[in-house]
Order: structure tokens, then C-alpha cells, then sequence
């Protein structure tokens, strides 16, 4: 999904917004996730905390009746970059850390972890994980044959 300047902006404005309440200086606050819900239907997202009171929302006109199969992968690769952007706001938010943004289904259900803010964990974008599991298994073996 090419994403259009407008839902670029959208998406800007409410990571903007869920900063906003929680700006730098004040008391940290205990969230491990901050939710971030997209209706596939009505392309509203919305942000919730994690006793599910709504932060924020917005319509993004361009998901709006988005009939795709992997509709919830494409727009997480969008958020990912515009977290990824906003990083210097995201990660000055007053809540204490590790915290993560999640995007959920309608449903709540979750789909992808988007960004987790840490001063000691990076995620890796899970693309570039594939197979790990087979990698290390065969790294290690190559490893034990020397011993």
C-alpha cells in the first residue's frame, strides 16, 4: 500500500496527540502497551492505554473499505516508519519503560508489534528474522563439530 501524503499526515497527527498525553517532565506513568486499533471498515484508529481508555482517534480516509487480505501487515509497515520517524517524540514520553505500540484488529486483537521504546532493547523489523532459528540451529552445529 503506497500511502498518500494525507494518511501520512493523519498518522503523524495522532502519534503527535498520544505524546501529547504524556509530555516530557511529568510523572512517568505504568503502561507496558499503548494500543493502537484500526477498524478495517471505517479506517478509524484509534489509540487506547492499557486499561483500554481511548487516548485518541482519527479517521485515515485512505483505509476506509480497504478489502485486503493483508490489510493489518501493510498498514503496520506504515506505522512502523512513522514511529520510526517520530522516535525523538515517541521516546520521550513520560511512561516508564519498556513500552511498547501494538496494532490491534477491530476485535483487539493483536496483530504486530509495531515499537518498543527501551534504553537497553532494540526489535528488529520481524523481516529480517526469518529463519533465525534455523540459522543459529546450523551455526551451532558447524560450532560443536570443531569441539
Amino acid at each position: 500500500m503506497k500511502s498518500t501524503e494525507q494518511t501520512i499526515q493523519q498518522i503523524e497527527r495522532a502519534i503527535r496527540k498520544i505524546a501529547e498525553k504524556f509530555p516530557v517532565g511529568n510523572e512517568a506513568s505504568l503502561m507496558t502497551d499503548i494500543h493502537i486499533r484500526v477498524t478495517q471498515e471505517s479506517g478509524e484508529l484509534m489509540a487506547f492505554d492499557d486499561d483500554d481508555h481511548e487516548i485518541t482517534r482519527c479517521v485515515v480516509e485512505q483505509w476506509i473499505d480497504d478489502k485486503s487480505d493483508d490489510f493489518y501487515e501493510q498498514i503496520a509497515d506504515v506505522l512502523r516508519v512513522q514511529l520510526r520517524r517520530l522516535s525523538s517524540v515517541v521516546e520521550k514520553m513520560s511512561v516508564l519503560k519498556p513500552y511498547a505500540f501494538v496494532l490491534e484488529s477491530d476485535d483487539g486483537d493483536i496483530q504486530h508489534e509495531l515499537y518498543v521504546v527501551d534504553d537497553d532493547t532494540v526489535i528488529i523489523d520481524s523481516n529480517l528474522m526469518d529463519n533465525l532459528d534455523d540459522d543459529l540451529d546450523k551455526f551451532f552445529d558447524n560450532l560443536m563439530k570443531d569441539v
